[in-house]
C-alpha cells in the first residue's frame, strides 16, 4: 500500500494545457481582407468594362487604374480611421491621467469597486488596488484597460495600417491584370485566376474563424463570381445603350 502512495506522490503533476487561435486576428486578417478587397473590386471593375466589349488595351488601363485608385484610397481610408482612433484614445488617456492625479483616492476606491463587482473579498480587493495604484504609470495602464478596455503600450499604428492595407489591395487587384500583362488577350485566364486567389483567401480566412477552409473559400470564389457577373451584364447594357 505505501508503494503504491510512494509512486502515485512521486509521479509528475501534469497541468492539461490548451491554446486558443488569435481571435483578434493579428496581421492575417487585415492583410488578407485588403487582399480580398483588391480582387473583388478590381475584378468586378474589369468585368464591368469588358462587356462593354472594349479592346484588351482599355481592360488593362482599366485594371491598372483601379489597382493604384483603390490601394491608395484603401491606405488614406485606413490612415485616417486608426489616426483618429489612436487620437480618441490617447484624448482619453490624457483625462485618466489628469484624474489619477487630482483624485488618487476617489480612483483608487474606484479600482477596489470594480474588483468587488467581480466578486473579490472586498477588503482584498481594497488591498490589491492599493498595490496596483503605487506607479502612476501602471495605474494608469489598469484604468485604461478595465475602464477603456484598451492597451495604452500597444496602440496601433496609422503607418504600418495604411501600409499594410497599400499593399494587401495592390497584391489582391493585381492578379486580375496579370494575365493581360503577361500577354493574354481574354477576359477567362484573368477571370479564373482572380476567382483562385478569391478561394485562397477565403481559406486563409478560416484560420480566424470556426468554418472549415473550403467552406471559406468556396463562399468567396461564389461571392467574387458574383459580383463580376453582375457587372458584366450591368457593363454589356450599358454598352449596347451607348452604343
Amino acid at each position: 500500500m505505501s508503494t503504491a502512495v510512494e509512486e502515485t506522490t512521486a509521479a509528475p503533476y501534469h497541468v492539461p494545457h490548451h491554446s486558443h487561435r488569435d481571435v483578434s486576428g493579428g496581421w492575417l486578417r487585415p492583410a488578407v481582407f485588403g487582399a480580398m478587397d483588391g480582387l473583388v473590386s478590381n475584378l468586378a471593375l474589369m468585368t464591368g468594362v469588358a462587356g462593354g466589349d472594349v479592346s484588351s488595351r482599355t481592360i488593362v488601363v482599366t485594371g491598372l487604374a483601379g489597382l493604384a485608385a483603390g490601394a491608395f484610397s484603401m491606405a488614406a481610408g485606413e490612415y485616417t480611421s486608426v489616426a483618429s482612433q489612436r487620437e480618441l484614445v490617447e484624448a482619453e488617456l490624457e483625462i485618466e491621467r489628469i484624474e489619477l492625479r487630482r483624485h488618487p483616492e476617489a480612483e483608487l476606491r474606484e479600482l477596489a469597486e470594480l474588483y468587488i463587482s467581480r466578486g473579490v473579498e472586498p477588503k482584498l480587493a481594497r488591498e490589491v488596488a492599493r498595490q496596483l495604484s503605487v506607479d502612476p504609470e501602471r495605474a494608469l495602464e489598469i484604468h485604461a484597460r478595465e475602464e477603456l478596455g484598451v492597451d495604452p503600450t500597444d496602440l496601433p499604428s496609422p503607418l504600418v495600417a495604411a501600409a499594410s492595407s497599400f499593399v494587401a489591395f495592390a497584391l489582391g487587384a493585381l492578379l486580375p491584370v496579370l494575365p493581360y500583362l503577361l500577354g493574354g488577350d481574354s477576359l477567362w485566364p484573368a477571370a479564373v485566376l482572380a476567382l483562385a486567389g478569391l478561394f485562397g483567401c477565403g481559406a486563409a480566412v478560416a484560420r480566424v474563424t470556426a468554418r472549415s477552409w473550403w467552406y471559406s473559400g468556396v463562399r468567396q470564389l461564389l461571392l467574387g463570381a458574383a459580383a463580376g457577373g453582375v457587372t458584366f451584364v450591368l457593363g454589356a447594357l450599358i454598352g449596347t445603350a451607348v452604343g
